[in-house]
């Protein structure tokens, strides 16, 4: 025989993986709050109106170090138990992968999981506090009802222990009592703290972030409720739970009903009608503040406000709309407060309110119907002509009255009743209940035309001898239609008549104007009653379990929390974060605008708002393990900063230039101090065995910069003919790992099929 042709040799590819766990040398960053400090005010009212944000314990448990050998021959290394010539340092490959710490505990996911919590409590606000807080002693229930039964005779009118008043009258006087007392759930610091007086720490916000509060349907980052509800949220982890909660909002309420008995304004609350943008309590709250303005205004004597409504929308020449910027319209308002203050400075309030007992309404009908009769006509003119005008508030400018001719006059008007959204859903169920019916439309007809027959009777009672033309030239200038014609003198003149939907028999506006009687604002039945509104919002509120209260107020909260999101994300910049944040904020608009959304969807939001905070708190750490604020040459910093959002990003990423590169030189000292540490422990045992110096010496001297590796990963490749010698060369592999508990062996072999 001829000899058999040597084999070519094995190429070996050795992976040996490291594992770093002591992080001793490198404190974590994030500090967790210190509660005494909070309590104390050494923070600023803890910030009593931030959200706190990062993780309580290292989000990364271990660093994973992957020294490779692509390319080796047999027979070229040692490698077994007592020698290696494996040095990790001289591997031309290095990668690395990190581990997610397991059940990682955040601030903010903490603070917003337990806020949700409180959304599935059942209890009430007295079921929490006991019901000794809004139960009174026998002698002030007996006062009360003898109060009331002095209005009421002969009976008394009977009040239930709950009732608003009662409870009200209660949570003022116990509140009053036991504040700052032991058994509070709520210490009095803390509750100076949370109440209107003190102002909350605000950040500056961008622009875009101030709009998401109508995608959330939250309310906006400068307002009380906003505010209230991180007070919330704090007082729920920090000071009490539920029932610290139950004891905040109690003493919230009392606060609103004095704020509204004293005719004081709610602070940080944008004036106006409720922003139907917001969420429901934040309409109550913006509701309660229109009913203290009015009745502050009703109270000094003044009207709240000067209203110049056009449901047109046309310009100051032709329509009701006037300009009213710069000096004119500060000369207008001295003119006013000349003309018709002096009359609204002479009712007092009983005066004021006297147009709503019955006797003075019938005499006012009766007053009305002589004049409602002849209103559209020139007799009923000439009549109402001589009248005194009343309730002006400035000349329109332009315009004069078609038949008198005298200059036309704007009168002060009432402003319709602002509406919260459940108030606006049940108005819309009472019309639609009224049906399909001519009797029923009529009905609905008069219901929504109450605001325009109020606007009618005061513009007949500041332009006496006025007709129907003249009110819709100023009030809806498009349904009076001008043209040129030529008269009978063969001149051009403009000629005017109403609009054809104003023509119509039985129209809606024709017999509104014959209705309404000359009547000045401050005479007419009030669109508004303000009374009425503000008891029932205080009800409302008083009536709110702490769940009830928690699912109003979650939208702030989670509004709240992705702001702090965006703030943190934007120290860090990480694509990542950035994406889940536009989820987070998609995801949200379109279920927290639900009256009621489902527990699931909420969670999900949250779960979210969690994952993005643990990834910045593990750039954080990342960042503080790599030194990357530290790092003086800006070129080095960046690739380190991309080497951290590469493993935040990538379940394994590459080392540029293994041990000896920038990131590399890093993750060797890593070992290198985790090794001394583990040194310092050695000699510390060392030091109680039995032994000569000598011997310790030798055996601590045996210490390497790295430990022993955890896991060892070979691939074994060879290029041989098989099953034959004349067989085509083919490639065999076979893998092999060995761990400290797991031991396994693959092969992948290939045989030449011809001729077998």
């Amino acid at each position: 025989g001829c000899p058999l042709t040597p084999l070519p040799p094995v190429s070996i590819a050795i992976r040996l993986t490291y594992v770093l766990q002591d992080w001793q040398q490198y404190f974590w960053p994030q500090q967790p709050p210190d509660i005494d400090a909070l309590i104390g005010g050494e923070v600023g009212g803890l910030e009593f109106g931030k959200l706190p944000f990062g993780a309580c314990e290292d989000p990364v448990s271990e660093l994973h170090l992957a020294a490779t050998w692509p390319h080796l021959t047999e027979g070229i290394i040692v490698d077994n138990d007592v020698y290696s010539d494996l040095d990790p340092i001289q591997a031309p490959q290095w990668s690395v992968r990190v581990r997610k710490a397991d059940n990682l505990q955040c601030l903010l996911g903490d603070f917003l999981t337990e806020f949700f919590k409180l959304c599935r409590r059942k209890e009430s606000t007295d079921e929490i506090l006991g019901r000794s807080t809004f139960e009174e002693d026998g002698k002030e229930v007996a006062d009360i009802t003898h109060a009331l039964s002095k209005l009421t005779e002969p009976a008394p009118v009977p009040i239930h222990k709950l009732s608003v008043t009662n409870m009200v009258h209660s949570a003022k006087k116990k509140i009053r009592k036991h504040r700052g007392v032991d058994d509070s759930p709520l210490n009095n610091e803390v509750l100076n703290t949370l109440m209107l007086v003190s102002k909350l720490n605000q950040t500056v916000i961008s622009l875009s972030s101030r709009n998401l509060y109508s995608q959330f349907k939250s309310a906006p980052s400068d307002s009380l409720t906003y505010k209230l509800a991180l007070c919330l949220c704090m007082i729920n982890f920090y000071h009490g739970g539920v029932k610290g909660v139950a004891h905040l909002w109690q003493e919230f309420v009392v606060e609103m009903r004095r704020r509204w008995e004293k005719n004081y304004l709610i602070p940080e609350l944008a004036n106006g009608s409720p922003d139907l943008r917001c969420c429901l309590l934040h309409q109550k709250l913006q509701m309660l503040n229109c009913c203290i303005e009015r009745k502050k205004a009703r109270d000094e004597g003044k009207k709240p406000y000067t209203s110049d409504r056009s449901p047109s929308g046309s310009s100051g020449d032709t329509g009701k709309a006037v300009d009213r910027s710069g000096g004119d319209y500060q000369k207008e308002t001295e003119k006013e407060r000349g003309e018709v203050g002096k009359s609204w400075e002479s009712w007092s309030d009983s005066e004021e309110e006297f147009f709503e007992c019955l006797s003075d309404t019938e005499e006012l009908k009766g007053n009305g119907q002589e004049n409602g009769k002849k209103g559209g006509t020139k007799e009923g003119n000439k009549e109402s002509a001589n009248l005194k005008p009343e309730g002006r508030l400035h000349p329109h400018g332009k315009l004069t009255l078609l038949h008198p001719g005298e200059p036309l006059y704007i009168p002060v008007t009432q402003e319709p009743a602002p509406m919260t959204e459940d108030l606006l859903e049940e108005q819309s169920e009472v019309l639609a209940k009224l049906g399909t019916s001519a009797e029923g439309a009529h009905l609905r007809a008069r219901m929504q035309s109450a605001c325009l027959l109020s606007d009618m009777e005061s513009f007949k009672a500041a332009n006496p001898g006025c007709c129907l033309e003249d009110f819709v030239r100023w009030y809806s200038p498009r349904d009076y239609i001008e043209e040129e014609v030529v008269d009978e003198e063969g001149n051009r003149v403009l000629k005017g008549e109403l609009s054809a939907r104003m023509k119509i028999p039985s129209n809606m506006w024709v017999e509104a104007w014959e209705t309404a009687k000359p009547v000045p604002a401050r005479r007419q039945r009030r669109l508004f009653d303000d009374t009425r509104e503000a008891e029932k919002v205080l009800h409302y509120l008083a009536v709110q379990k702490p769940a009830d209260l928690a699912r109003h107020l979650l939208p702030c909260v989670i509004h709240a929390a992705v702001l702090k999101v965006k703030e943190e994300e934007t120290l860090e910049d990480i694509a990542s974060v950035k994406k889940i944040i536009k989820q987070i904020i998609s995801h949200s608009s379109k279920v927290l605008r639900f009256p009621n959304p489902e527990d699931k969807k909420l969670e999900e939001i949250i779960a979210q708002i969690m994952s993005a905070e643990a990834i910045i708190a593990r750039a954080r750490s990342l960042k503080a393990k790599f030194g990357i604020e530290k790092c003086d040459q800006e070129e080095e910093k960046e690739d380190l900063e991309r080497f951290v959002n590469c493993l935040l990003e990538q379940p394994e990423v590459s080392v540029i230039g293994a041990g000896r590169g920038p990131a590399g030189s890093i993750i060797h000292k890593l070992f290198l101090n985790a090794q001394r540490v583990a040194t310092m422990t050695s000699l510390d045992e060392e030091l109680k065995r039995s032994g000569s110096s000598d011997e310790r010496r030798l055996n601590l001297g045996a210490v390497t910069d790295f430990p022993p590796p955890a896991g060892r990963e070979l691939i074994l490749r060879i290029t041989v003919p098989r099953p034959a010698p004349y067989s085509k060369p083919l490639p065999q592999r076979m893998y092999s790992v060995i761990t400290k508990e797991d031991f396994r062996l693959a092969g992948a072999f290939s045989a030449d099929t011809t001729f077998f």
